[in-house]
């Protein structure tokens, strides 16, 4: 049994893009290869400099929850993939609850895969 008050180490990755459905086809695209256990989006305003210029967008925030080992074949998939010409890409470690963190990580199990392929 794990401790109540231990956590674990998860990835949270994040982007932008300009609509729900690209964050829903990007979504969608990160579960489908299993490189996120989770991926939340929210809509938010975006206040920027881009080409000399400052720049206020709406935008749809994705965030995606994955584990240390998935970040590359997830950074590599969502360049791929992604609409813009320079994507936000960021990514943060986090601490999680023993149990959430096992969670994600069990989601991820079969990644083995796509990651070596």
């Amino acid at each position: 049994m794990t401790e109540p008050t231990a956590v674990r180490e998860i990835q949270l990755v994040t982007t932008t893009v300009a609509t729900e459905a690209e964050a829903r086809r990007l979504a969608q695209a990160v579960l489908q290869a299993r490189l996120a256990a989770c991926v939340q989006v929210e809509p938010i305003t975006a206040y920027f400099r881009w080409q000399g210029a400052l720049q206020e967008d709406r935008e749809v925030r994705v965030l995606c929850k994955t584990m240390p080992r998935a970040v590359p074949a997830l950074l590599a998939l969502l360049r791929a993939q992604h609409p813009y010409t320079l994507p936000q890409l960021v990514v943060q470690p986090a601490q999680a609850s023993a149990e959430y963190a096992g969670w994600v990580d069990a989601q991820m199990a079969d990644a083995a895969v796509v990651l070596h392929a």
